[in-house]
């Protein structure tokens, strides 16, 4: 699944444009690499998003074409 759809579906960041915005400024690193938009997400992938001065690492842990509200947070993990 593409880096920006999985940022979209698991409501990690809430718009897809926005995601795509984020991922070609360079504020959005897999495995400590920065990816574009394209980028093909997997299970066990490391996703850091830069928010100003703040950060937020998740760690995917499925990837689905669609989910609803409530399961969203069963996409990724925390750390």
């Amino acid at each position: 699944m593409r880096l920006d759809k999985y940022l979209k579906v698991s409501r990690l960041i809430k718009r897809r444009t926005v995601a795509c915005d984020a991922c070609n400024a360079g504020r959005v690193s897999v495995n400590g690499e920065v990816r574009k938009a394209s980028y093909d997400v997997k299970q066990g992938d490391i996703v850091e998003i830069r928010f100003g001065e703040k950060s937020v690492r998740a760690q995917v842990l499925s990837t689905k074409e669609t989910t609803k509200k409530d399961e969203a947070s069963e996409l990724f993990k925390y750390l």
